[in-house]
This record gives C-alpha cells, sequence and structure tokens, in this order.
C-alpha cells in the first residue's frame, strides 16, 4: 500500500468501515473506483449538483415499443450485472456502491403545453433523481412533421445511464443485451440466483482488481509527474473575463468523410491537439485549460463486467507542435491508471491553480463496438438531442463510424456563441486536413 496516497486512504476507510461494527445493511457495499470517485467529484462541483448522465436517444415507429416488455428487458439486465442495480452511497464520509435488487425503469414523457417531445426528454433527464436505477428509459411521442405529415408520428427512445455505470463496452453490452431480452420476453426472475451471484462476485473482483491497479499508479514518481505535467495550467486571459447573459446550451455539429479503407480517420492524438487548439479559443489566448478524457478499460484479470472502470484522464491545453503533444500523450498513457482526484491533488500541492474542474471534454466511440438496439420488429434510428447542460465549458463527441461525426456543445452561460463557433471550425478544420489511414496507436475506450 502507497502510503499517503488518496487510494490507500480509502481503501482503509472502507475496510473499517465495513469490517467494523454497525455496517449493518451495508455491509455488503462495494467500493467505488477512482473513475466513479471523480463522478462524485464533478457532482459536487457542478452548481446545480447535477450527475454525470450519458443519453442515447433512439427514434422508432409510433406505438413500436412495448413499456412493459422494455421495464422487464432492463430489469433482466438489472439481474444479470450488478452496475446496473447499485445506487451511490455515502456512509460516514466513505462513498460506496451498494448492490440493490433490479428494476427496470421505463417512463412515459408527455410534453406540456409548448414543448416538443425532444423538450420533454431533456426536461426528463434534468428531474433525474438519486434515488433511482443507475439504467433508465424515457419514452415520449414525437409528433409528425407538418411539412411532411407522410412520415406520421414516432416515438423518441432515451436510454439514459449514470456515468458512474458506463463506459463505452457497458453501452454495447446494454444495447446487445437489451435486444436479446426484449425479444425473448426476459425478465429480472429469468435470472438464476446462482448466475446473479457468479456475477455479483465477478464485479466485485474486477472493483478490487482496478482499485489494487489504481493504488500502484498512485506512487510518488507518478504523481510528482502529473505535478510537473499540469505545472503550466493557466485561467482564462482578459479578453474571456466577462461572463455572458445568455443561458442554454449551444451547440454545432458536422460529418467529415473517411477514407475508402474505412480505418479510423484520424489518429486520437491529432483530435487531442485539434481539441487543445479549440479549447484555447474558448478559453482565450493566454489561457492553458485541462481538458479531461476517458481512457483505460479493466485489469487484465478482471472479467468483461459491465460498469464504468474508465479513468479521465486530464490533459493541458498548451500550445505546441503536434509532435511534442503525441509524445507527450505516449508518456501520459504510462500513468492514466493514477486516479483523477490524485492528479488533482498532485497537480495543486505544487501550486497550479486549479480545482479539478475540467476547461473541457472529449470522447470517441467507435460506433463499430456498438449493436443497433432493436425492440422487437423495430430497430432504433439513433438521433441527437441538443440542449441538455454540459459538465464543462464545453464537450466535444467524435464518434466513428461510416464517417466522423464531430459534436461540440458548450455552455452559454460561461462561453460567448462566436468565440464557441470559432473553435468548432478550427477544430473540424484541423480534424479535415489532418486525418491519418489506420492508427497503430491505441484508441481510447469511453
Amino acid at each position: 500500500m502507497q502510503p499517503g496516497n488518496i487510494t490507500s486512504s480509502y481503501l482503509a476507510r472502507y475496510q473499517h468501515l465495513t469490517d467494523g461494527a454497525g455496517a449493518g445493511a451495508h455491509d455488503t457495499a462495494l467500493p467505488v473506483t477512482g473513475a466513479q470517485r471523480r463522478f462524485l467529484l464533478a457532482r459536487r462541483l457542478d452548481p446545480a449538483g447535477r450527475p454525470t448522465l450519458v443519453p442515447l436517444f433512439f427514434a422508432f415507429p409510433a406505438g413500436a415499443v412495448d413499456p412493459d416488455r422494455l421495464r422487464a428487458a432492463a430489469g433482466h439486465l438489472a439481474a444479470l450485472h450488478p452496475a446496473l442495480r447499485a445506487r451511490q452511497l455515502v456512509l460516514r464520509g466513505v462513498p460506496l456502491h451498494v448492490p440493490g435488487a433490479p428494476a427496470g425503469h421505463v417512463e412515459r414523457v408527455r410534453p406540456r403545453p409548448g414543448e416538443t417531445a425532444r423538450d420533454a426528454l431533456l426536461r426528463a433527464l434534468g428531474e433525474w433523481s438519486a434515488d433511482g436505477p443507475p439504467l433508465r428509459f424515457f419514452l415520449a411521442t414525437d409528433a409528425a412533421d407538418p411539412a411532411d405529415p407522410a412520415d406520421g408520428d414516432r416515438d423518441l427512445l432515451a436510454l439514459v445511464l449514470d456515468h458512474a455505470a458506463c463506459d463505452e463496452q457497458s453501452l454495447g453490452l446494454i444495447t446487445a443485451g437489451l435486444t436479446d431480452a426484449y425479444r425473448d420476453g426476459l425478465g429480472p426472475r429469468d435470472v438464476p440466483a446462482d448466475a446473479a451471484a457468479d456475477g455479483l462476485a465477478a464485479y466485485r473482483d474486477a472493483v478490487h482488481l482496478q482499485l489494487a491497479a489504481e493504488e500502484r499508479a498512485s506512487h510518488p514518481d507518478a504523481l510528482a509527474y502529473w505535478a510537473q505535467r499540469l505545472s503550466g495550467i493557466r485561467g482564462d486571459s482578459p479578453a474571456t473575463a466577462d461572463i455572458p447573459s445568455s443561458s442554454g446550451t449551444g451547440t454545432a455539429l458536422r460529418r467529415l468523410p473517411i477514407g475508402p479503407d474505412g480505418g479510423r480517420a484520424t489518429a486520437f492524438p491529432v483530435l487531442l491537439d485539434a481539441c487543445a487548439a479549440a479549447a484555447r479559443t474558448v478559453h482565450g489566448p493566454g489561457s492553458v485549460p485541462v481538458l479531461g478524457y476517458p481512457w483505460g478499460g479493466r485489469p487484465p484479470a478482471a472479467a468483461p463486467v459491465l460498469g464504468c472502470f474508465l479513468n479521465t484522464v486530464a490533459h493541458p491545453a498548451d500550445a505546441g507542435d503536434p509532435a511534442g503533444r503525441a509524445a507527450a500523450w505516449w508518456d501520459d498513457l504510462d500513468r492514466a491508471d493514477t486516479p483523477f482526484d490524485e492528479v488533482v491533488h498532485a497537480a495543486r500541492r505544487a501550486g497550479a491553480p486549479w480545482s479539478g474542474r475540467l476547461g473541457g471534454l472529449l470522447t470517441f466511440e467507435d460506433l463499430g463496438r456498438r449493436p443497433p438496439l432493436r425492440l422487437g420488429g423495430a430497430t432504433g434510428h439513433e438521433t441527437h438531442v441538443d440542449g441538455r447542460p454540459v459538465q464543462a465549458p464545453f464537450a466535444v463527441s467524435v464518434s466513428y463510424g461510416t464517417d466522423l461525426l464531430v459534436r461540440m456543445a458548450w455552455d452559454r452561460s460561461a462561453v460567448h456563441d462566436h468565440r464557441a463557433e470559432e473553435a468548432f471550425d478550427r477544430l473540424t478544420g484541423a480534424l479535415g486536413s489532418r486525418t491519418a489511414p489506420p492508427a497503430a496507436h491505441p484508441a481510447p475506450a469511453g
């Protein structure tokens, strides 16, 4: 055990709590990983106390989705995967995950006067309660477009996960598992008790293996590396000091073509470099904000359980040449298991003016890893519902499929629209001019 680091201290407190008298109903509680602690930190830093949610939106023909059958299928998944039936709890100052009974949550959301179906779904996400399962579904009917009534009404289904139970691999397991359970009419009672017990044991082992890996990655040399790496953080320049009076979320979307070979359109360091340039545009030319991106996976000995064991890696968006950024990125990956909160504390101890709040978020998803969601005889068409709050001044998401879909959302109370739009143009322009053949670099998960 590394003395004095956050992970070892947390594990000691967890062990004392669960081994000692008085744990009572919480004696089966699981520890949280460093990635999950990051989401708890993000929620504390968010002025509205909002959780980090991962929503996917699908359009189905009106009436194609059977809510009761979907509710049963969601409960079936929760019985198989403890991450989908665990609740976050803080007991005596110790964050925990407490597995509960499996349940499916499917809620029909009816638009209020003046709302569209998309507005109603965003409202449901904004009203997310801490009491309830990490996986929930919200269903709203979208009226036919008066300009094209032949298309008819359609149902919009939001599949929403608490990020503490979700990573890219989880999304693929969930869409595949839901498709199968819905097709076969399965519910939570169709999971044998021994299969549920085996799933809980595998999840528990994976959590402890991940925490052991994080503890090893919290050694003094790694913390010194991150302290030096983030020593150049600087806040917004005076040009961006004035906060806009507007509110809500701005969005931009662009599709970029990829090569006919079907390989990845860009190596991740190219994407990271383009996003760093966009971050400096958002925050001002004199700033060095911190980007966060998910990376990693499960320890080699862990079973491929569903759940979030990804770390958020901190990346200073400083100026520099692409080759230097790529070299620094490789060095970062050697220490990517160091938990986010350890990195924050190391940077602050070194004098960096950083609370842990990220200046921007970057996610990348390979859509080839995620089977389509098919409910009965209908396959959901994935769509995008813009307008939900972002957990940073701006967030960039890139999806790789038949093309490169680049989306950017920004908090209009923190970022001027013209500055965000300039940053998006710079980002997509850089990506469009610096593509690469299938990369030998590892690809991020998340």
